[in-house]
């Protein structure tokens, strides 16, 4: 069959090159094209990529308009793409080294499905978007609403109407809040999930806080010094409105959104409690925690963050942080010399806590 073309690790009868993280794949020009369009017109294009051996080469991500595709994705994007099958997804790729976890709609499950998602709708395989969305569907029922983002963006670009719109009802419906929204989904999806929200029984109920436009005005523009490094407005606003850090969230603003030295000269104000928690229970680790920066993590943990703090759900930070991690970076040795993963970090520095 076609698939040993892929399994031969020698590639002898490939005609080109598509390198994914840094890693060369041999592919078949005459197959891809003949089963994508886009690949036809890739190929087709006069220099449309660089020589290597007299093979043109190609880098993915210079292809891809949207989204990241990783290497293992990409190689299963390939054997659908020759055998009109989907393998099993590699579960280094697609799972997280949390011990308790089921896997069943955990971040790297999502992440991996969503890679194959973004490589079978770019490169035109609308039988392999349709498997995707089933199993996206299953995800947005199960995962937890941060997780439902990812899923929402890229349906977004693919323009997954159906999966677009329960998405939409998933978050409409969660306690994630307008800034966060706002700074991780595009306009129109907002606007969307707002006008649900207004309209929902849910959020007319009489018995919630009425927002203050005034105060929640000045909150957005501490988080606007903030997102332009620009701590001294940030000072000056405090000042001149009766918003505290702590009322604006500041601290947790900074760890999810903001460079580490941001985060270091809101500390060194002495204003923030850093174990404040947000309207959701999350505490400034939580969200670095999510973010996955060692580097906030470390800064929060060395200013008296408690590491021990549960979510309100009763997960801990170093829970949290094995969720979102792929056995692939957790296990894998680095070489001396060679920077270590982010997530092994972050899971090492929070379990010597």
């Amino acid at each position: 069959s076609l698939g040993r073309l892929l399994a031969d690790s020698g590639g002898d009868y490939s005609d080109a090159e598509i390198t994914v993280e840094g890693v060369p794949v041999p592919v078949h020009r005459c197959i891809l094209a003949s089963r994508s369009e886009v690949f036809a017109k890739v190929f087709s294009r006069e220099n449309g990529g660089s020589e290597k051996e007299g093979k043109p080469r190609y880098c993915l991500s210079d292809l891809l308009p949207f989204g990241h595709v990783g290497y293992e994705a990409f190689v299963v994007f390939l054997g659908f793409v020759y055998t009109a099958k989907l393998k099993a997804f590699p579960v280094e790729v697609s799972s997280c080294v949390h011990n308790v976890c089921g896997h069943e709609a955990c971040r790297p499950a999502i992440d991996f499905a969503l890679e194959l998602t973004c490589a079978s709708s770019v490169f035109g395989m609308p039988e392999l978007v349709s498997v995707l969305q089933r199993q996206l569907t299953d995800f947005v029922v199960k995962a937890l609403a941060d997780d439902v983002i990812p899923i929402l963006v890229v349906a977004f670009h693919c323009q997954l109407s159906q999966l677009i719109d329960q998405c939409i009802e998933r978050v409409a419906h969660s306690d994630l809040d307008s800034i966060s929204l706002e700074k991780r989904l595009p306009d129109e999806v907002v606007e969307k999930i707002k006008i649900l929200r207004r309209n929902s029984q849910h959020y007319c109920d009489p018995n919630m806080p009425i927002v203050d436009p005034l105060r929640e005005k000045r909150i957005r523009r501490i988080h606007k010094a903030l997102d332009s490094d620009d701590v001294e407005l940030m000072k000056l606003l405090l000042t001149e409105s009766d918003v505290t850090l702590d009322e604006a969230n500041a601290l947790h603003y900074a760890a999810a959104y903001c460079d580490p030295k941001v985060v270091t000269e809101v500390l060194g104000l002495g204003l923030a409690d850093v174990n404040l928690r947000d309207s959701r229970g999350f505490t400034v680790l939580h969200i670095a925690v999510m973010r996955k920066e060692p580097s906030i993590i470390i800064l929060l943990l060395s200013n008296g963050a408690r590491a021990s703090e549960p979510t309100l759900e009763g997960e801990s930070a170093v829970s949290i942080c094995r969720r979102l991690t792929r056995p692939k970076d957790y296990h894998t040795k680095t070489e001396r010399g060679q920077e270590a993963n982010k997530d092994r970090i972050c899971i090492d520095v929070l379990e010597r806590e």
